[in-house]
């Protein structure tokens, strides 16, 4: 009986709801809803409608702030005028200081964090050589820091950064506008800068020092790649001044070109290549600046005493410390993440929030290379090969620095395997073919994925990003060979010409001429008996007894 109820009333219940919701008969239609209010007209904001506004009162603030509520309001903002007081332009000023000052604290953050993977290259280097050279190998470390900052302090910022223009993010930069340029196919080839010799005149500014100190920590960078690749053998007081003629004009000159307003940078506005020569952080500019130079460097030192028997056959030199390089591939995979979204010089505004995009394509990339180095060596070996792992981690990260700004998480996987295999087989290549002896593989985690990271942005920028709606002075975003414009890559292969014609010649003949004046090589007395006594004047582990083998003392 409670059933026919219930189904009764229910019956009667949507009876009543169709009955209502259908139009009486001759009903005529709702009228359609009067139009919206015009929009208020725009009220302008006055000086004295800001005079209205009032912070928190002084007892209230006595109390504290426990929630953050009254800390941070309208009596914050600085006075321009006293007798005016708070004006429409002073609350102006003070978003516009504000947004200028996260950009500020940005880029000198990740310039401090850039800074500290000098601690990871020493480490990574040290460990990879043996114990009778550690002091000499570690002093080189720590003072390619001081000889790169007194030489690119003296002239190399004027040269590169002297002409390079506004830099928005840091509120103008104006007096970084002198490049000196040459006429050619009527337009202007940008050769070097001219303004900030020793910080000095009007680059005496707030904002040039913060350029000052980031593009420093990213020269000495490319500077210390070149004490792996010659350890165990270079004269100090060469390595000093080799550092010297670097940090002033070899990495100033391509940096340059491709970042400071130079003609690289400028393909895409002159010749319609892309977006010209476009490096985000400098796997062209830092890395192949300082793996190239390495190669030179190698070349001209020649290998350690025991690398090559009579019959031309390689010999392995193990490290001392595999622990020690490990743990410095992790600090620099740390200091990466200033490396990369650094780069931005900003974090607010011009599409600066992409660095987030930019500090996940860093992880992955590395991540990438160092299964891929892994993997490799596994297959080949039989066994995971603990130093070329650590090797296939930084490689994954010099190849997604170039490209780290424009491509997609996806090409960011790709980028880091690569670069994983490619260092193992540049590592063989340099070793056996070209009789290069590199201790530590700076040759091939710096030089060889420093430029296929130049060419990865031609292949895989994915026209994305857009900083400010351009890049290099072209309008939209870098877009790569497989999003549709190949141009791009040309752009890039002609930086990677200039890479390997001019930076690597240059080098080499630099470094040429200090060997034929004071001469690169230790001797080879020091060399046997470990340059920590004959160059520093102690070893770095005196509690230690030193075995000697075959190739001399480990």
């Amino acid at each position: 009986m409670k059933k026919v109820l219930l189904a009764f009333a229910m019956t009667c219940g949507l009876g009543l709801m169709a009955h209502a919701q259908a139009p009486a008969p001759g009903a005529q239609p709702a009228a359609p809803p009067p139009p919206a209010a015009a929009a208020p007209a725009a009220v302008s904001i006055t000086d004295a409608d800001i005079k209205g506004l009032s912070g928190p009162k002084a007892e209230d603030k006595a109390k504290g702030d426990p929630a953050g509520t009254t800390t941070g309001t309208v009596s914050d903002i600085p006075v321009g005028d006293p007798k005016k007081g708070l004006t429409l332009g002073d609350v102006v000023n003070q978003i516009g200081q504000n947004q200028i000052a996260i950009n500020f604290v940005w880029t000198l953050f990740t310039g401090f964090l850039v800074m500290f993977m000098q601690a990871g290259f020493a480490a990574v280097e040290t460990g990879l050589c043996r114990a009778k050279n550690a002091n000499h190998t570690m002093m080189m470390n720590f003072m390619v820091y001081g000889a790169g900052m007194l030489a690119y302090w003296l002239i190399g910022f004027a040269i590169q950064e002297g002409g390079v223009g506004a830099v928005a993010n840091l509120g103008g930069t104006a007096p970084l506008s002198a490049e000196y340029a040459v006429k050619l196919f009527g337009k202007d080839f940008g050769l070097w800068g001219m303004n900030g010799v020793m910080l000095t005149g009007a680059t005496y500014d707030v904002g040039v020092m913060v350029m000052f100190l980031f593009q420093m920590v990213f020269m000495d960078t490319a500077l210390t790649i070149v004490t792996g690749t010659a350890a165990e053998r270079w004269k100090y007081s060469a390595f000093l001044v080799s550092s010297l003629v670097m940090g002033a004009f070899t990495y100033p000159l391509f940096a340059n070109w491709a970042w400071g307003g130079g003609w690289l940078q400028t393909l895409g506005a002159n010749f319609g290549l892309g977006h010209g020569y476009s490096d985000f952080a400098g796997s062209g500019v830092v890395h192949a600046v300082g793996g190239l130079t390495a190669l030179a460097m190698g070349i001209l030192v020649g290998p350690r005493i025991g690398k090559y028997s009579r019959d031309g056959k390689a010999n392995a030199i193990p490290g001392h410390d595999i622990t020690m390089v490990l743990l410095g591939c992790f600090i620099l995979a740390f200091g990466w993440f200033g490396f990369n979204p650094g780069s931005t010089l900003g974090a607010s505004a011009n599409g600066n929030l992409r660095i987030s995009s930019i500090a996940v394509n860093t992880m992955l990339a590395g991540m990438a290379g160092s299964f891929g180095a892994m993997c490799y060596m596994w297959s080949r070996y039989g066994k995971p090969d603990a130093s070329m792992t650590g090797n296939g981690l930084l490689a994954g990260l010099v190849a997604i620095t170039a490209p780290s700004g424009f491509v997609n998480p996806m090409a960011s996987v790709i980028i880091g395997l690569i670069a994983g295999v490619l260092v193992c087989l540049s590592v063989e290549f340099v070793d056996r073919v070209l009789k290069v002896d590199d201790p530590v593989g700076a040759v091939s985690v710096h030089g060889a994925n420093g430029l296929w990271g130049v060419i990865a942005v031609g292949l895989f920028a994915d026209g994305k990003s857009n900083y400010g709606g351009s890049w290099n002075g072209v309008p939209g975003s870098v877009t790569g060979l497989f999003y549709g414009d190949p141009t791009q890559l040309v752009a890039q292969l002609m930086g990677v010409a200039t890479l390997v014609g001019f930076v690597f010649t240059m080098s080499f003949v630099l470094n040429l001429v200090i060997d034929l004046v004071i001469g690169q090589r230790s001797s080879a007395e020091a060399e046997l008996e470990g340059l920590d006594i004959p160059e520093m004047g102690a070893v770095a582990y005196p509690d230690f007894v030193l075995k000697a083998d075959a190739m001399g003392v480990e």
